[in-house]
């Protein structure tokens, strides 16, 4: 290959396609809209100004979308990761909680190098579709307060908005639909002078871009004591979150992304956000689905630029940007909710088919993350869930049976199935003692030993043979097998 070719291989795909290029950008202005009133309320409950949780968004969509794993992914301030740092602020202050946020972006980095992404793999596909419909009601739920108790205009605004972004792209997909939606529901409201509330109403947008400086707080041993637990909880949820969005993403696009720089990127782009004085955050469910699935994004330059338009709109546009109707971003989120929540999940269909077990792990995982507002404890507790499920059905796959020779010499048990704590403590009352002739042949051609619970097992049921004056003889171990008992066979009884 010629070094002009490799280079091209190299240019990324908007460079070298128009379309590409159009959709990317088009998808960054969209997702940098949606992340203005998303950011001021975040901040609200970090109990921080408004710039804090923009100045945020800024800095993390800008820096994840050159050092980040996953493209198309926009990170920014999140709700999981106020509600994390909240007391910190309210305790100690802000200069505690961004202190916080930096130490959280190292231990990140330091979990990300240590593998910790690897563990996605044990979470299987039902706690993920729970993940991805519990986040669609979360964000569903968000959207209920702007339409409680508000002007009744919003309502018609609201079924308006929804109704472009069905069928606007029926006529061109050139515009992404959701930012048509914007513009014309600002230009009815303002045009109209209907009274409906507004980005606007919802705080101050910054005038200037952030600057850089370190935290206001003593740096002493009693100060990182006092953040460490704050900044691990945020490094752990907020990777929890990137990590399983990254995930998702992945699946809707079929492409593979790094998880570990995806987890080191998150570090990194947290301590520049620590730095420039923002409040931290992670992957965004919310605006990736929006960048992703709704926009047709599928680059980093989406992701920059959602970032750089944030920072231009509120900076250059701000007075505009303050007359959009929350109406118009509203429908923009509710109608992310019905295109990221798994409808054939829930299908009669489905269900009659899916086994009990796994139709359980989605409801708990749902459940748990509805009920707690909190991405992490639902995954942990329906992984957790999962596995008992999972245990509990393998444990019914060991069988014994036995074969006594036609002089009753010997007797040959036929072990099939997986050995492990939870089917080999059964194993033992399998045998019997008793009646059994001097002989016993144990015949494990079938079966496969996994932990010292079942090494534990073979040796009891040798012992009971032995003080009945009977010998025993264990054959047909696979390699894998044969090389933990002969380790752990005799040393883990005194």
């Amino acid at each position: 290959m010629s070094p002009v070719a490799r280079l091209r291989g190299l240019k990324p795909d908007w460079l070298s396609d128009p379309k590409v290029w159009r959709t990317e950008i088009l998808a960054g202005l969209v997702v940098g809209l949606a992340l203005i009133p998303e950011a001021i309320s975040f901040s609200v409950i970090a109990g921080v100004d408004p710039a804090i949780g923009l100045f945020a968004a800024f800095t993390m969509a800008v820096t994840i979308a050159i050092v980040g794993g996953r493209r198309a992914m926009i990170s920014a301030a999140t709700g999981a990761v106020a509600l994390v740092i909240a007391p910190l602020n309210r305790e100690h202050g802000f200069g505690y909680l961004v202190a916080a946020v930096i130490l959280a972006g190292v231990f990140q980095i330091v979990l990300g190098a240590l593998g910790v992404a690897k563990l996605m793999r044990f979470v299987p596909r039902s706690v993920m579709v729970g993940f991805v419909n519990s986040l669609a009601i979360l964000v569903f739920m968000a959207q209920v307060p702007e339409m409680h108790d508000v002007p009744w205009p919003v309502y018609p605004l609201i079924a308006g908005g929804l109704a472009l972004m069905v069928f606007f792209p029926k006529v061109t997909k050139v515009i992404p639909a959701p930012l048509v939606s914007i513009v014309i529901l600002t230009v009815i409201t303002v045009a109209a002078g209907i009274a409906v509330p507004t980005v606007g109403d919802k705080g101050d947008l910054p005038s200037s871009l952030p600057v850089p400086g370190l935290p206001d707080v003593p740096f002493t041993l009693d100060t990182l004591t006092t953040i460490a637990p704050y900044a691990l909880a945020m490094a752990l949820v907020g990777l929890m979150e990137s990590l399983m969005t990254a995930k998702l993403v992945d699946e809707i696009t079929d492409t593979h992304s790094s998880k570990t720089r995806e987890s080191i990127g998150q570090g990194i782009a947290n301590i520049v956000t620590g730095f420039f004085g923002g409040m931290g955050g992670c992957a965004m469910i919310g605006q990736t689905m929006i960048n992703v699935r709704v926009s047709g994004a599928r680059t980093r330059l989406s992701t920059f630029l959602a970032g750089v338009f944030l920072m231009v709109l509120c900076i250059v546009f701000g007075p505009i940007v303050s007359d959009i109707p929350m109406a118009a971003l509203v429908a923009v989120m509710v109608m992310v909710c019905f295109a990221t929540f798994d409808w054939h999940s829930i299908a009669p269909r489905t269900l009659k088919r899916m086994p009990t077990g796994e139709i359980a792990v989605m409801v708990i995982t749902v459940v748990c993350v509805v009920s707690t507002h909190n991405l992490a404890i639902g995954v942990v507790v329906g992984t957790i869930t999962a596995m008992v499920v999972f245990a509990k059905r393998v444990a019914h796959f060991a069988e014994v049976t036995a074969v006594t020779d036609p002089d009753d010499a010997t007797v040959v048990y036929r072990v099939t199935g997986e050995l492990f704590f939870a089917s080999s403590n059964d194993l033992v009352g399998r045998f019997d003692y008793a009646t059994d002739p001097d002989k016993v042949v144990i015949d494990l051609s079938a079966a496969h030993i996994w932990d010292a619970s079942s090494v534990a097992a073979l040796d009891a049921i040798e012992t009971k043979y032995e003080q009945r004056g009977k010998t025993v003889e264990i054959i047909g171990l696979n390699r894998p097998s044969a090389q933990i008992h002969e380790k752990l066979s005799g040393e883990l009884t005194a």
